[in-house]
């Protein structure tokens, strides 16, 4: 899935970009020293570079899309462990509440079966994980 970032991510955008890492998978894939180094190099804040790659794990490591994925961020779900071990209803109000403020009343609210779904996956892919 290509890399794209919110228009608020310019600085950060750009450097990706200059770092030849273009889609979700080059980003989860980086480890604290690239991170460490593409926040030095220019105009990206390291803080958020960290960010994005925890967005990026989760749309990679659980199969959310980018919105979603920062949604689940901001909600304290930080991986697919952390998802896994998600209670949904609990998730849910903390999603919709969320949602609600950052997005307004007009987007299309998430619901228990889209989270179970979520938190099913990434308990398939924990399972899978440690079985390897």
């Amino acid at each position: 899935m290509p890399l794209v970032l919110p228009p608020h991510f310019k600085s950060e955008r750009r450097q990706l970009e200059g770092a030849g890492i273009d889609s979700w998978q080059q980003l989860a894939d980086l480890h604290d020293d690239d991170l460490r180094r593409l926040g030095r190099s220019g105009g990206a804040s390291e803080a958020r570079l960290i960010k994005l790659r925890g967005q990026a794990r989760l749309v990679v490591e659980a199969g959310v899309e980018p919105a979603e994925a920062a949604l689940l961020l901001y909600a304290g779900i930080a991986n697919c462990q952390g998802l896994a071990q998600a209670n949904p209803h609990q998730l849910l109000i903390q999603m919709g509440r969320l949602q609600a403020s950052l997005t307004g009343m007009a987007a299309p609210r998430l619901d228990l079966i889209t989270l179970q779904s979520w938190i099913r996956r990434a308990q398939l892919r924990m399972t899978r994980r440690a079985t390897n």
